[in-house]
């Protein structure tokens, strides 16, 4: 019951007669009706509380003649619509409270409200409800305390300025509607604004407060999904104003982390009174940022009009869509002073700043500076106010918004009441909450400018303007440079998103884009980015991009690093003077071991051929003829067939060829050796078998090649090793041991040959079969061990020559020390081609050595 006493004390304070003196409680109006609407807004902004008493007493300080003015918007907006045939036998009366933007002012004033809604308590006999509808607050955490209370009975709030995201949460807030754009679209707008001009880092000043809060963290979240960084947040107490020691902390800390932060942009979502204080500092520190204002602060003229505000660098913001009320402007200047009679806001305006009569204008007048109330009312006497000044003050966002609000209520009490032009077929007597409904459902077009209807949230779609402050100008203007619609693109002048796409450096000395063949690259913990020169085989095109890699097997960097090229296959070709040189030997050793072939056949029945092996030595020629053959998948482009037939087959063959020389040397040696122990000659004789001693020594080499095509077979390779630009295809051996297997047994066949060759050199060889056998093999080992480590160290294409060019030295050592003396006996010394040279050349040499010959 006390509480309800409590309230009866507060009315009858409020609705006391007004004084000049900024001491007393808030002011209200009451003016009545058939339907009565509420009002809550700060004249004041704040309260000043004197501790010492108690309980302690609180002053409204801090007067603001734009929210006055707002204050009147509503009421012309109702005198309108009373003027008007919207509600024919229908009045609209208001209740208008002063909440000097205090929490504890603005709860009183809705309970006030409340009681006359309820109509019991302190009132019981009042059954009739007086205030339907309440428009106001202006600031969300205040809103957010009136919601609340206005939920219990469904009384519908209509806000012209609270923005916060929260109260779109019908769960907690039923009956909240508002006629500004939610801070969730203006978080949007401001992220898409910092993402536009290119901005990459960005700093948030917030408060603890429903308010600074929830859009700071919100605004992060945004940042974060756009992939935008974060360079500092730093959210101010709740008592910020409050506590003057803890405010030069915070404040100094708060400076500290501007000036160290390499944030491109600044937000500031927080209440106007912080902001007054933060942009003094600013200014004192000379830190020149850009900043991008929230909607409490951004056309605020107190602001854009300090001393050396220019030194703050640029000021973006965002306000809801702006309009003008329509015949405010009239009203101000030709009748408004006319109702101060009922009018208590008027009475302390006029209080504060007197009008100056008509013959009377000194200079403050002419420049139109309203001077502090407070220090007139502290110094006694008060300049003088033309009345036109006023009209400076009329703004165009939250008037414009309370007037959009009051022609809300005007169209749901229409559509609830069922009125047409001439009457209201439904009398004033209703539920609250059937407004309400009403309200929600409202969709409409106000004086043919302003489509007005609420979401599902109670919100609006009216969207944002961006603005900038034109600060070039000796009185900051303050200018529009594009605006937001929710879920539509944003639109920004194109000056403007030019002129920041051009800033490749930032004040802070950060990158924001490279040069081709670098990449940004931030440093931890910190939003500043360098430029890093790309990787081997990475390129960028420059910008903001990152590096990427070249396919490594088809493309590598250009010398800059900004693009890839297409790789080159690069092969010994056939018009390589190398690979002409090599063809035209390979061509020369096939004719000449075809004209040998072609000779040994004529003389196949001499006794030279028969000494060479007899039908052997074609089995060798056909085998150097097949090494001939594939000197020519060495050269030009590996194949798939080529690369896996051609060392194999050159090791089969070249064994067949070496097998072949060793049963030969094997016939010699066993054939004029008489000297030999009985067991070691039956054992040669035994091993005097040329066949099998050639297809016993194929077969192993066959076996190795049969192994290493089944198990590691060669095959084609792309190697850019010896040069990135160029693809050198080639043969892969495989399995190197495999591939050594086979060049060490023909090694080792090669120093058998060569011994036995080397121990025949005694014989009574006519033909000198032995000596050129030794030659021809120390040839080939010579050539293979030389053939190693220059294959190791040669470079790219000519690595295959290298290997067609041992081959061929290795078929030509055979050729010429082996079959070309032969040739030359068979074609020049023909005398000595018969059994009579032959054993009379045997008869000499053992006469020589004193031993015996016996004739058969």
């Amino acid at each position: 019951m006390w509480v309800l006493l409590l309230l009866i004390v507060t009315v009858t304070s409020i609705v006391s007669e007004p004084s000049c003196s900024v001491n007393n409680n808030p002011r209200h109006i009451f003016v009545p009706g058939d339907v009565v609407v509420g009002g809550l807004f700060p004249v004041y902004l704040q309260v000043e509380t004197n501790g010492s008493k108690i309980p302690p007493q609180k002053t409204c300080i801090d007067y603001d003649v734009q929210m006055f003015l707002r204050s009147q918007v509503m009421i012309y907006a109702i005198q309108e619509i009373n003027r008007s045939q919207m509600l024919p036998n229908v009045s609209v009366g208001y209740e208008i409270y002063d909440t000097c933007g205090d929490v504890t002012n603005t709860i009183r004033a809705t309970l006030s409200m409340m009681e006359d809604i309820q109509g019991q308590g302190v009132k019981p006999n009042v059954t009739k409800p007086h205030v339907k509808v309440v428009i106001g607050e202006r600031y969300s955490e205040k809103s957010i305390a009136v919601a609340r209370l206005l939920a219990l009975p469904s009384v519908a709030q209509i806000s012209y300025s609270s923005t916060s995201e929260l109260l779109s949460r019908k769960c907690k807030f039923p009956s909240f509607l508002r006629t500004v754009s939610s801070d969730e679209h203006q978080t949007i707008a401001i992220a898409e604004l910092v993402r536009h001009l290119n901005w990459e880092s960005v700093g948030v000043i917030g408060s603890d407060d429903e308010y600074g809060k929830y859009g700071a963290e919100r605004l992060i979240d945004l940042f974060n999904d756009r992939k935008l960084c974060v360079d500092f947040k730093e959210i101010l107490s709740a008592n910020f104003l409050l506590n003057g020691t803890r405010m030069q902390t915070e404040l100094a800390m708060l400076m500290s982390k501007i000036r160290s932060s390499s944030a491109e942009a600044i937000v500031i979502f927080t209440a106007e009174l912080n902001v007054r204080i933060i942009l003094k500092e600013v200014v004192r520190m000379g830190i020149s940022r850009i900043w991008i204002a929230c909607d409490t602060w951004s056309t605020n003229k107190e602001f854009s009009k300090m001393p050396d505000i220019q030194k703050v660098g640029r000021v973006f913001g965002f306000i809801p869509k702006r309009n003008k009320v329509p015949g405010f402007h009239d009203y101000v200047r030709d009748s408004m002073f006319q109702s101060k009679a009922h009018n208590s806001f008027i009475h302390e305006f006029m209080c504060h700043y007197p009008p100056c009569p008509d013959s009377l204008v000194d200079e403050s007048v002419l420049n139109c500076t309203l001077p502090d109330p407070k220090s007139q009312s502290e110094g006694g006497g008060r300049t003088c106010l033309d009345r036109r000044c006023l009209l400076k003050y009329i703004d165009e966002d939250e008037s414009y918004y309370i007037y959009l609000a009051v022609k809300v209520v005007a169209q749901g009490l229409r559509s609830l009441l069922n009125c047409n032009n001439v009457r209201c077929k439904r009398n004033a007597s209703f539920a609250v909450w059937e407004l309400l409904e009403e309200l929600k459902r409202v969709n409409f077009i106000v004086d043919n400018t302003t489509h007005i209807a609420f979401d599902e949230h109670g919100d609006p779609t009216t969207g944002y303007d961006i603005v900038e402050w034109n600060m070039s100008v000796s009185e900051n203007r303050i200018i529009t440079v594009g605006e937001y619609r929710p879920n539509e693109p944003i639109h920004i002048r194109e000056h403007l998103i030019r002129e920041f796409e051009n800033v490749t450096v930032t004040f802070a000395n950060c990158y924001k884009t490279c040069n081709p063949g670098y990449e940004l690259t931030s440093t931890i913990n910190s939003c500043c980015k360098a430029c890093l020169l790309c990787g081997h085989g990475h390129i960028s095109t420059g910008g903001g991009k990152k590096c990427m890699a070249c396919h490594p097997e088809s493309e590598y960097t250009s010398s800059d690093m900004d693009r890839c090229l297409m790789k080159t296959i690069d092969n010994l070709g056939w018009t390589d003077a190398f690979t002409i040189v090599l063809v035209s030997f390979d061509v020369l050793g096939i004719v000449v071991s075809l004209l040998v072939t072609i000779l040994f056949a004529v003389d196949r029945r001499t006794p030279i051929v028969k000494s060479t092996g007899g039908n052997l030595s074609f089995l060798e020629l056909l085998s150097l003829l097949t090494c001939f053959c594939c000197i020519s998948m060495f050269l030009g482009g590996p194949t798939k067939t080529t690369c896996l037939a051609g060392l194999p087959l050159f090791g089969m063959a070249f064994t067949v060829c070496v097998s072949c020389i060793l049963a030969n040397l094997l016939q010699i040696f066993v054939g004029f050796t008489f000297d030999l122990r009985v067991t070691v000659g039956d054992k040669l004789k035994r091993l005097n078998r040329p066949i099998a001693v050639v297809t016993c020594c194929s077969a192993v080499q066959v076996a190795v090649c049969v192994l290493w095509l089944t198990y590691a077979p060669p095959f084609i390779v792309k190697s850019s090793r010896f040069d990135e630009a160029t693809i050198l295809l080639e043969c892969n051996k495989g399995s190197k041991t495999l591939f050594g297997a086979m060049l060490t047994y023909i090694a080792l066949l090669a120093v058998v040959c060569f011994l036995f060759a080397f121990k025949g050199k005694q014989l009574p060889d006519l033909y000198k079969n032995a000596s050129f056998v030794s030659i021809s093999m120390m040839i080939f080992l010579v050539v293979w061990i030389v053939f190693i480590p220059v294959y190791i160290n040669m470079s790219g294409k000519y690595q295959q020559a290298i290997e067609a060019a041992a081959i061929l030295v290795s078929n030509y050592s055979v050729l010429c020390c082996h079959f070309a003396p032969k040739c030359y006996i068979m074609l020049f010394r023909k005398e000595l081609n018969n059994e009579n040279a032959i054993t009379n050349y045997i008869r000499k040499h053992y006469e020589q050595k004193g031993m015996a010959v016996v004739n058969k």
